[in-house]
């Protein structure tokens, strides 16, 4: 089975982190949607890894669609190529937005609010409330340890070992695409 997947929602740091591996790993992935002729759903802001990855699909003529808050907005953050914004009231609306105009998620290197925001996206899939696939980029293995959490989770009983599946874990941008379009929920009850 494969997927159609016109618009992926990206979560990723406002920050670049330290040293260039985050910044071309950014600039990688943009530029892999792009070429894909895919829609860029993300926070609509020009800093950090954000802005990399939406100059990146913007420098191939893909389509970046930017849903920003109103208090980002108003302190100057939006970025001003973009495709297309939203200006939305908050952090809530933002996510909702972005994941009624998204097919997939991917999710960079960030902070609490990337890390935040794809457990929901894997969170609605693992209910059965989506069927959106969702992805890690892998960059330099900086979700290794995230995944061994997970693997705690497992260990001490509280996420059936099916679910560790139920997203795509990649630190290559064209094989974690790949991977979106080839995914296949996990159907597996959450309940042990």
């Amino acid at each position: 089975m494969s997927r159609e997947l016109k618009a992926i929602a990206l979560f990723c740091g406002s920050n670049t982190g330290q040293g260039e591996t985050y910044r071309e790993g950014a600039a990688r992935l943009g530029a892999e949607i792009g070429r894909r002729g895919l829609t860029l759903v993300y926070g609509g802001t020009h800093k950090g890894l954000m802005g990399i990855v939406a100059d990146a699909v913007l420098a191939q003529g893909g389509a970046v669609h930017g849903v920003i808050t109103r208090r980002l907005a108003d302190l100057g953050h939006l970025h001003e190529g973009l495709t297309r914004h939203e200006i939305v009231d908050g952090m809530r609306a933002r996510k909702e937005r972005m994941a009624e105009l998204a097919d997939g998620f991917i999710a960079m290197p960030g902070g609490i609010g990337t890390l935040e925001e794809f457990m929901e996206a894997w969170t609605l899939n693992q209910l059965g409330e989506f069927d959106k696939p969702a992805g890690l980029f892998d960059i330099e293995g900086y979700y290794q340890l995230f995944m061994g959490f997970i693997d705690h989770m497992i260990a001490q009983g509280f996420l059936p070992a099916a679910h560790r599946q139920g997203i795509v874990v990649e630190p290559d941008p064209a094989r974690l695409i790949d991977g979106l379009t080839a995914f296949e929920r996990v159907t597996v009850p959450k309940w042990l």
